[in-house]
């Protein structure tokens, strides 16, 4: 049986989590796979992110035309994150059969057309659980357990930055400002959090979800988008005293006359699912005309849920290899 190949572009917080999954639940991994497998290259120019991991120096190069290039590197994780360079690689390894597994929404949302016919001119696969709800299983099963569905509508808490946000603004009384201080404070913002709380992560994983869930691409640019810089502690009081929360919603619903689709903070009543969200965690809510109503829940970011989502394509990929 042929060990499957796997090379690791970037040990950052992502790729680093994928490793380390990869490395510690091997057994598990193998035996549940009945393939076995070897991280045979790590693209990064860092030492410190390889001395972290303790991974093999040996294996490690700077050089992404030598992986590309190899014609033993079966599986690649896309963990470099950015646009350009990142949809490159990712276009040129997929037309060489290499398949991809990635986390990078901005790019995999703005560029899915190109990807998906490279992916089809290599007889790859290009697969991006990750790059939704971080360790929450909802595209795959999108695509797969729930397949037989039409889905009507789509809401989600999709970016657990502005959900912590929030969260301290109702819980704690912070104002907009220090509940965003706190949330970089504990490692759940970015020091640029433009894309999180303007909507513009959002956006991207709602235009993922459409494109599975509803077999409808609407490029992330198209779909109208405020993010939560202007909620106030006085909207905030107003929407709880109406027995509402403020929580920065995706929504996609197809109706008899088309789709229709936005990012925005809204006013979600108590009584719903979603309003019990808090933190940095994120949920997304389903309506499958066969399934009915589903609500997925849990961590939608950090090294290991997004590992684990990462992970987990790997394996799908790795059974499909045994077809």
């Amino acid at each position: 049986m042929k060990k499957i190949k796997i090379a690791i572009l970037g040990m950052g917080t992502v790729g680093g989590g994928t490793y380390d999954i990869l490395t510690k639940n091997r057994d598990v991994i193998v035996e549940r796979t009945g393939t076995d497998y070897e991280i045979a290259k790590i693209l990064e120019k860092d030492a410190r992110q390889i001395a972290k991991h303790d991974a093999d120096i040996s294996i490690v190069t700077t050089d992404v035309d030598s992986i590309l290039e190899s014609d033993d590197i079966d599986i690649i994780v896309e963990a470099l994150g950015g646009m350009d360079f990142p949809v490159s690689i990712m276009s040129r390894a997929l037309k060489r059969g290499i398949s991809v597994v990635t986390p990078n929404k901005a790019a995999v949302a703005a560029n899915y057309d190109m990807l998906r016919k490279a992916a089809e001119e290599g007889g790859a696969e290009l697969r991006f659980e990750a790059a939704v709800g971080g360790g929450i299983p909802i595209l795959t099963t999108i695509k797969e357990q729930l397949a037989g569905n039409r889905f009507t509508d789509i809401k989600g808490i999709l970016n657990g930055t502005t959900n912590y946000i929030l969260t301290n603004m109702l819980k704690k009384g912070q104002k907009y400002e220090d509940a965003l201080e706190s949330a970089k404070e504990n490692g759940f913002a970015e020091p640029d959090p433009t894309a999180d709380v303007e909507g513009i992560d959002c956006a991207n994983k709602l235009c993922l979800l459409m494109v599975l869930a509803m077999d409808k691409y609407v490029n992330p640019q198209s779909i109208p988008t405020k993010g939560i810089t202007e909620v106030t502690m006085e909207d905030i009081q107003h929407a709880y005293n109406k027995g509402c929360v403020i929580k920065l919603i995706a929504h996609a619903k197809k109706t008899e006359s088309g789709y229709e689709y936005y990012v925005r903070p809204e006013e979600i009543p108590l009584d719903h699912p979603l309003a019990s969200v808090s933190n940095e965690f994120n949920a997304i809510y389903l309506d499958g005309d066969a399934v009915g109503e589903l609500m997925f829940y849990g961590k939608g970011a950090g090294a290991l849920p997004t590992g684990s989502a990462i992970v987990g394509d790997i394996i799908a990929i790795m059974k499909d290899k045994q077809k």
